[in-house]
């Protein structure tokens, strides 16, 4: 019998069964790797707090694997389902459009051959809320939705970078107007909404993402230092993500110059993420050698190519994947996380290493502008600027304590604001009011004209 927890009890409105969408974000895959981010954290917590409040979850992602299970059994009442739709194999996510009927074809076929019908579908990217708008179109299943990223703001920062159809802004600007209820992950996320696709503020509910507290938390620099085979005494500072171009790594690396050049500071820097998992028992002292253009993706090779011309390719650390359960030790084993992407819906890795007890120095975009309070957390600086994020890590270098005073007080924001347990009360509560809206009796035209 499971237990569930009387701090999640579920309220009366609360859907007893939830389909979660997530077209391209699997909570199976590998974290760090070009197509597997916060997305994928995202939809994993959230299964399980769903789960852990009583209610059944399943998962729909798509099968990019040929030996894949179509339903597997996960966590207590939380499965996953591996949609057969496009082939079998990696598909980079801007090409997957083409696969969404057929994907949600087989989620509506799966829903009707259900013992009980799903409550409420919760989509999960743009091309998630196709599939749920068709859920809602043949089964009348309430529907809401959390972009993680938008179109045309991504457009804006990436220019003809960005690889994903045009038609995409005017889908999710339908998917707006369709869904019972949109998530924004942030207020400039909201913004962002209202402002460019004339989304309804009324039906715009902020929910931020999170992290689990006990997976990350605070731990000793030297024994993390140790554990990963570190020198105890340089200064350190972590990059931890996706390995593509608008994370902004090459800042980071540039900024590491910067400091040591100019500034003399003895810095290395740890860049946690990309394609390839790091070997089984592998540290940065028995690091293997660097993987050629051959076996690494493009943007890895672009950076190791720019830490190898700004002559710092000694003292950049490409750690590759890591899993989750390994990370507190790589923002243990930091002195700062620097963070500067050009766009950021959310940006759960600054949270992450606050709950490390980190300072953090984010770029002020999305919603690290939410979640960095500048000047105590850490600080913000404007994205491709490697010379602001030198400054910042250059002071935290020289004032220790000032770092330990930004890293407690990043502990205490992630502990108050920004638990998984506390984002999935905050969706439960946005469930809840659609469920309520939807179950309402629809007033006659009698009543309507006695109102």
């Amino acid at each position: 019998m499971k237990l569930i927890d009387p701090a999640l009890a579920v309220p009366a409105l609360l859907p007893r069964r939830v389909a979660l969408i997530s077209d391209h974000a699997s909570p199976l895959a590998a974290p760090g790797s070009v197509d597997c981010g916060g997305q994928n954290v995202y939809v994993a917590q959230l299964a399980r707090e769903l789960a852990l409040a009583g209610c059944e979850v399943d998962v729909f992602t798509r099968r990019d694997a040929p030996r894949q299970k179509q339903v597997v059994a996960w966590h207590d009442d939380v499965r996953i389902v591996h949609v057969p739709a496009g082939p079998a194999r990696h598909v980079p996510k801007e090409r997957l459009l083409p696969c969404m009927p057929a994907f949600a074809r087989f989620v509506a076929r799966f829903a009707r051959q259900q013992r009980r019908p799903y409550d409420i579908v919760h989509a999960n990217f743009f091309m998630s809320g196709i599939v749920a708008r068709h859920l809602k179109e043949a089964l009348g299943i309430p529907f809401v939705i959390t972009f993680h990223a938008l179109g045309h703001v991504r457009r804006l920062a990436q220019g003809a970078a960005d690889a994903f159809p045009l038609e995409r802004a005017g889908i999710e600007a339908g998917l707006m107007r369709a869904a019972d209820r949109i998530v924004a992950e942030c207020q400039q996320d909201r913004l962002d909404m209202e402002t460019l696709y004339g989304a309804d503020p009324g039906r715009i509910a902020v929910v931020p993402c999170g992290f689990d507290p006990d997976e990350l938390w605070p731990t000793d620099a030297a024994q993390a230092r140790a554990l990963l085979g570190l020198e105890p005494d340089r200064f350190t500072v972590l990059q931890l993500g996706r390995i593509v171009p608008r994370k902004g790594v090459d800042t980071v690396i540039e900024a590491t110059a910067v400091l040591r050049k100019r500034h003399g500071v003895d810095v290395r820097l740890l860049v946690v993420g990309g394609d390839a998992p790091a070997a089984a028992g592998d540290t940065v002292a028995a690091a293997p050698a660097p993987e050629g253009p051959a076996q690494e993706g493009p943007e890895l090779a672009r950076l190791r190519a720019l830490a190898a011309a700004l002559g710092i390719a000694g003292h950049v650390h490409f750690a590759g994947q890591r899993a989750r359960n390994q990370l507190r030790h790589w923002y243990g084993a930091a002195d700062a996380f620097a963070t500067t992407p050009w766009y950021e819906p959310f940006g759960i890795t600054p949270v992450e290493a606050m709950a490390c007890a980190r300072p953090v120095i984010g770029a002020e975009v999305g919603g690290i502008k939410s979640t960095v309070v500048d000047g105590s957390t850490g600080f913000l600086v404007p994205p491709r600027d490697p010379q602001a994020l030198a400054d910042r890590l250059l002071r935290l270098q020289r004032d220790p304590r000032l770092a330990r005073a930004m890293g407690a007080a990043g502990l205490r924001r992630a502990w108050r604001n920004y638990t998984w347990r506390t984002v999935a009360r905050q969706l439960m509560a946005v469930y809840a009011a659609v469920l309520a809206e939807a179950r309402a009796p629809i007033d006659s035209p009698r009543q309507q004209e006695q109102a």
